[in-house]
């Protein structure tokens, strides 16, 4: 039902726009997430979007550097890499949160759907 698109292999100091599709779910009615795994690692947040896109959050380590937006008519999420560093490689996950309370939104747990995930690899 979530569909992530975008990822794939930058140099450091690039940029990505990561796109996450949703079908048979009108993503308006969701609070939105972005996560990321890198192998050995447990999943991280990385940005989060109110359902009406009137309020986000960042992971610490992307603050500054990434912008999380949404098009509720497209029914899809965005997330704007800028500045890549080869930290940032990892898959990356879209997925969404139908509870209207923010509390906790870091945690993957929050969240009820999960797309399939789009590899980012920074080289140095």
């Amino acid at each position: 039902q979530l569909q992530a698109s975008g990822g794939g292999l930058v140099q450091a100091g690039g940029s990505l726009r990561l796109s996450c599709a949703a079908s048979g779910l009108a993503i308006s009615t969701y609070n939105m997430g972005w996560f990321r795994q890198a192998p050995g690692k447990e999943r991280e947040f990385v940005a989060r979007i109110h359902k009406s896109g009137g309020s986000t959050y960042y992971g610490d380590s992307v603050e500054g550097r990434f912008i999380i937006s949404r098009d509720n008519a497209k029914n899809t999420v965005y997330l704007q890499m800028d500045n890549l560093a080869p930290e940032d490689t990892a898959i990356y996950y879209c997925a969404a949160d139908a509870a209207p309370v923010t509390s906790g939104y870091y945690r993957p747990s929050r969240y009820q759907y999960w797309g399939q995930g789009t590899q980012v690899t920074v080289s140095s």
